[in-house]
């Protein structure tokens, strides 16, 4: 039996999905910015992905640029912001726990005179909102947040966040990466205060090297990619079309099952939970069962104690199970985890920690069949450990 649980790092694309991308690729391959009729094909799939994402964020069009990614949407968020709006000050506010495509650009910000406050986290992976308002400074221009931490599930606050910050300073930026969260979690820029908003093709059965960055009205970004002027100059370059047709209708698919599909995954984190305890050594991380929805329905972060969590991966990979250790985008080179020692996890457990992650197309039956995998193999490899 295969079991694919490792969702977050990335999912199996929609049937759709594939077909559309394979249609504009092979018949409608047209340059976007050619004069022709094939020219205006290829502009027609981008008009109209970016009105299938603007439909699920209630935006303008407008507000949509399309990028590589998430990490290239956080690295243009950041620093994007962080250079245009230098006048006004060098002082940015983060968590201690965000993913390495925020916490990358942000050392680099530093290295360029730039302040960066990193605000704990408690077990929960929570935000206190006076920990935000006291951070804030007269020379504060950006904040940035995750929506939903990618190893352990925990879900901000944003909305309250925002209140804090623009109650503050209305001109703070508030940028949130909702890479984890588009798709799964509801979130509407413009009712919660967001100003920039990362997402990520690939997370939600799009395809991969596609995502993009909304940016709200009045918000001043510096462009980084130069040449000729696509997207009104936020990014130059020859749109990825094939790529854009198929995000924007994974994006439409995504968000008109949200709710079915967040019921499922909720079911499916629930029946693991309840289970999960049959295993030997297992805890879970930043989850209680009876807090189960204030949660994201598709991570669950649990430690097995006296187990490698590499050892385990492998052991379980061999039963056809496949499960992430961490962040995958940092996945090749090992290291303690952040998120796990931000939220306080017991430093016996930080390298025994795996992260099981769900999709709309995981059935319960893969879960009972990890659990009983679980069961068999945990025991054995926690005395191999201890030897």
């Amino acid at each position: 039996m295969e079991c694919y649980l490792d969702n977050a790092a990335t999912t199996r694309p929609f049937s759709e999905v594939c077909e559309l991308v394979s249609k504009v690729m092979y018949e409608d391959y047209g340059n976007p910015s050619s004069l022709h009729k094939k020219g205006f094909d290829g502009e027609q799939y981008i008009k109209q992905a970016r009105e299938r994402i603007a439909r699920t964020l209630k935006c303008a069009p407008k507000n949509i640029v399309f990028t590589s990614g998430g990490t290239e949407s956080n690295n243009m968020a950041l620093i994007g912001t962080a250079l245009a709006n230098k006048r006004r000050g060098k002082h940015i506010i983060t968590t201690c726990f965000e993913h390495s495509s925020v916490h990358e650009p942000l050392l680099y910000l530093e290295n360029l005179g730039y302040e960066v406050t990193y605000l704990p986290v408690d077990g929960e992976g929570h935000i206190s909102l006076q920990a935000m308002r006291e951070a804030l400074r007269e020379d504060t221009i950006l904040v940035s947040v995750m929506l939903v931490n990618n190893e352990v599930g925990a879900v901000l606050d944003v909305a309250g966040l925002s209140g804090v910050i623009k109650e503050y300073n209305r001109e703070i930026i508030f940028h949130v990466d909702a890479i984890q969260a588009y798709g799964k979690v509801p979130v509407f820029p413009k009712k919660a205060g967001i100003d920039l908003l990362s997402a990520s093709g690939h997370k939600i059965h799009g395809p991969k090297g596609t995502g993009f960055l909304y940016i709200a009205d009045k918000v001043k970004i510096h462009t980084f990619i130069h040449g000729g002027g696509q997207q009104d100059g936020m990014r130059s370059g020859t749109e990825n079309v094939p790529g854009i047709a198929g995000l924007g209708l994974a994006a439409e698919k995504m968000i008109k099952g949200q709710e079915e599909n967040e019921k499922h995954l909720y079911a499916l984190k629930r029946h693991f939970l309840e289970r999960i305890g049959e295993v030997e050594g297992a805890s879970v991380n930043a989850c209680q069962l009876d807090l189960l929805e204030q949660t994201a329905p598709h991570i669950v972060s649990v430690s097995f104690a006296g187990v490698r969590s590499e050892v385990l991966l492998h052991a379980l990979e061999e039963k056809g199970i496949y499960v992430s250790s961490g962040s995958a985008c940092s996945s090749n080179h090992p290291g303690i985890s952040g998120t796990l020692q931000a939220i306080g996890v017991d430093k016996g457990l930080l390298e025994s920690t795996l992260r099981f992650s769900f999709s709309i197309f995981t059935e319960r039956d893969e879960l009972d069949y990890t659990i009983d995998c679980l069961k068999e193999l945990v025991p054995v490899l926690a005395r191999y450990t201890r030897h």
